[in-house]
């Protein structure tokens, strides 16, 4: 029985963590140092380094390969970092310069595919469906995003986008998108989306918890139409991705997806639009919490 490795690359911090195995993924070790991004691209892969030693030095463990989830994503033709907040690593061979300065073989994949293949293998899945072929991780907060997961593996796509729902087209109403696209999913009920579309109605800046807060005490019809709003086009983008990929399960993550109404009326909205008489994909709350991306990271390396 092998360790799995795994880092998770933050913008504030980078975090490891080692599992005893796959079939027996209990936590050895689990750390983290601060990634310094401020002090440029070469700063984030010595840090990486400094991580890995401290969990040598910690485990008396020696990794021959480690999993690591990024934002953003590697491309897979030009081999360089792209989409990613961290804006540094972007247009950088990444991968390659890891490689090279840490003398490791790495595996990548954005956090939202880490996300999903946690969930898939030792999260919530585990529990509802532990012989689901094909796991969809969506991420719903500052933005939106998503991982695939078939038979275990993340699937990467031929361009490194596969599982990228938040742009694609939902509805025009949600503006222009910093990906130069109108109406991505990410513009109409993304956190900052929804927040948006409540100034726009009632002329005041709240907070999505507030927003929600409002809508149940039913004491103000703006905060109504917002959570209505995410209801209504959760349920479209939903459908779509089920009527597409059929997945057995979709995790949701983020900060949008702990708001409870979306497994309730969430799910009718759904119905209403999957090409299917019945829904039978399972849509469940994430088991594993903020400890999902590493934990997924390390799963990168399970044969």
């Amino acid at each position: 029985m092998k360790p799995l490795w795994g880092i998770d690359l933050g913008g504030t911090k980078i975090e490891g963590v080692i599992l005893k195995s796959k079939e027996d993924p209990q936590v050895l070790t689990r750390l983290r140092v601060a990634t310094e991004q401020e002090h440029g691209y070469h700063h984030i892969i010595q840090q990486i380094g400094v991580l890995i030693d401290l969990m040598k030095k910690e485990s008396g463990l020696v990794p021959d390969a480690i999993g690591m989830g990024t934002p953003g994503a590697l491309d897979p033709i030009t081999h360089t970092m792209k989409n990613s907040n961290t804006t540094c690593i972007n247009d950088m061979p990444f991968k390659r310069d890891l490689e090279a300065a840490l003398n490791l073989t790495f595996e990548l994949a954005n956090d939202a595919n880490c996300f999903a293949v946690a969930e898939a293998k030792m999260g919530i899945v585990q529990d509802v469906m532990p012989n689901a072929r094909m796991v969809f991780g969506v991420i719903m907060g500052s933005g939106v995003g998503g991982g695939l997961v078939i038979d275990g593996k993340v699937w990467n796509g031929r361009q490194g986008i596969g599982g990228e729902w938040g742009h694609s087209f939902l509805d025009e109403s949600g503006g222009k998108c910093y990906c130069g696209n109108v109406g991505c999913v990410e513009t109409v009920f993304s956190g900052p989306a929804l927040e948006r579309f409540y100034l726009a109605q009632s002329g005041q800046k709240l907070k999505l918890k507030e927003i929600l807060e409002r809508h149940k005490a039913n004491s103000d019809p703006h905060a109504t139409a917002t959570i209505e709003r995410l209801l209504h086009f959760f349920g479209k983008g939903i459908a779509n991705l089920i009527n597409i990929l059929d997945p057995e399960v979709i995790v949701l993550g983020g900060g949008v997806g702990n708001i409870d109404l979306l497994y309730t009326e969430g799910i009718e909205r759904v119905k209403q639009f999957v090409f299917n008489p019945r829904l039978d994909t399972k849509i469940l709350k994430p088991k594993l919490g903020d400890s999902a991306g590493v934990f997924g990271a390390a799963f990168l390396m399970a044969d």
